[in-house]
């Protein structure tokens, strides 16, 4: 006869079985699952990474028709740096497992750095700048009556982007064309367009597309850059039709785009350059508005030079006559 205490005990063992085994088969199904999921990851994984593989060594007659494509759209949409480059990069890419975006963004680095120059180089040749003349190679150190600070603070653009004006004034050879050129140039350095002419040669052009029925065509070529320079104001006297266009082109520059003029007269001698008064002070007027001025005191650059190199004499003493 089963007691009841016999029949907790055989389920009790019942239990313990049947939990054994769902454990055991719970583990048999999970690590085939696991076993299953696993291998299916690692096959996808191999086959992306062989196609990967197998696209990065395709030969250049696979490759070809891509190529051309690419070339074709790199040079209709003008990107002709990146053109030049692609092969390099694209193996440059493949070598150090690039990713897309980085392969793009060097290559339009490179766009843009071509770019970039030259338009640098297309400005600097427009501005007609005189060769050698930079801030970097100016002897402050020569001419203590300049404010180096000041240059300084020129060099920074600020005039341009207010369309002030910069005017130089000192007698011949003291550097003033070497400031105004070097100040011309980092303007075309930061992009901005310039344009070098003697005050003679100005007066000329204008005065001859005046004479030719050219005078606006004319014009609009000393409108159009940002910075003009008007290099030797004073040289040579102007006609009163060369002081009257010099002055229109003045007031149609006036708080448009700045001038850096250079003269070897102080503005109280302005009136012998332009032969009257009334004329004088309307373009100093125009001129002096919105303007920082640099007044050159000091010895002549090209006389240093030539005392450097003996070609001039040393005074020779005055006899002394005795009454």
């Amino acid at each position: 006869m089963t007691t009841h205490s016999d029949s907790n005990d055989n389920s009790d063992m019942s239990n313990d079985v049947n939990d054994h085994v769902n454990d055991h088969v719970n583990d048999h199904v999970n690590d085939h699952v696991n076993d299953h999921v696993n291998d299916h990851v690692n096959d996808h994984v191999n086959d992306h990474m062989n196609d990967h593989t197998a696209a990065s060594e395709l030969s250049p007659a696979e490759l070809s028709p891509a190529l051309e494509r690419l070339h074709s759209h790199l040079q209709s949409l003008g990107l002709l740096e990146a053109d030049g480059i692609l092969e390099y990069r694209l193996e440059a890419a493949a070598k150090h497992n690039s990713t897309y975006a980085a392969f793009l963004l060097d290559l339009l680095d490179e766009e843009t750095r071509a770019r970039r120059q030259r338009a640098l180089h297309t400005r600097t040749q427009l501005a007609r700048l005189p060769r050698g003349k930079t801030l970097e190679n100016f002897d402050f150190s020569f001419q203590p009556s300049i404010d180096e600070r000041t240059v300084r603070e020129l060099a920074t653009l600020r005039f341009v982007h207010e369309a002030e004006n910069v005017i130089l004034l000192g007698p011949p050879g003291v550097g003033k064309t070497h400031l105004a050129a070097g100040l011309a140039t980092e303007a075309v350095r930061g992009g901005f367009a310039a344009y070098f002419i003697t005050a003679h040669d100005l007066t000329v052009a204008l005065s001859n597309a005046a004479r030719d029925g050219k005078l606006a065509q004319q014009m609009k070529v000393y409108l159009r850059p940002k910075v003009l320079v008007i290099d030797e104001v004073g040289y040579l006297p102007m006609d009163e039709k060369g002081a009257s266009i010099l002055f229109q082109l003045i007031s149609t520059r006036y708080e448009r785009g700045s001038i850096l003029l250079t003269s070897n007269k102080s503005y109280g001698e302005w009136d012998t350059i332009f032969g009257e008064t009334t004329i004088a002070t309307a373009i100093l007027d125009r001129l002096l508005h919105h303007s920082t001025t640099i007044n050159i005191k000091g010895e002549s650059y090209r006389l240093r030079e030539r005392k450097k190199a003996g070609l001039l004499a040393a005074p020779k003493p005055q006899s002394v006559v005795k009454s």
